[in-house]
């Protein structure tokens, strides 16, 4: 047999052995939160999306909606608990400045609210990832809402 032969049989063998072990998207309901996060998701709501979100403060005043300029604080978290972004900005809510999932976790927020969310994969970075947040991964974030307006 030829080297070129052999090398080419040996490629494929690697290639369809490894086939089950790329991996990709996960269900939010299928992972194991780093306990620290203290994710209970039966106790959170999921939207037809398939964002999880809780109310952790309320807020009050009027529901933030699309196409208010909100300013929010937040702290992102990997499912092993790891922070990757933390920090204070505002944004045009519903105007795709932010990721989906980060837009519908704040749409509905009230001044003064802090909100729970957890972005699958499609409603973040998907495949492609960004900065610390590697491909396929799912976001929690911890929203405070500090103003609408």
């Amino acid at each position: 047999m030829s080297a070129l032969k052999s090398a080419f049989l040996l490629a494929a063998t690697l290639l369809a052995s490894c086939g089950d072990d790329i991996a990709g998207p996960q269900a939010i309901e299928d992972v194991t939160f780093a306990a620290s996060l203290r994710i209970n998701l039966a106790a959170m709501t999921r939207t037809a999306s398939g964002l999880y979100y809780e109310d952790i403060e309320p807020g009050s005043g009027d529901p933030a909606a699309a196409g208010q300029d909100v300013t929010v604080a937040y702290t992102g978290w990997l499912i092993d608990g790891s922070i990757f972004d933390n920090g204070e900005f505002g944004f045009r809510l519903g105007a795709g400045q932010v990721v989906a999932g980060f837009d519908e976790g704040v749409t509905g927020m009230r001044t003064g609210g802090v909100r729970r969310i957890i972005i699958p994969p499609e409603l973040g970075y998907g495949s492609q990832g960004r900065g610390s947040v590697p491909p396929d991964a799912i976001m929690i974030f911890r929203i405070e809402l500090l103003e609408i307006g």
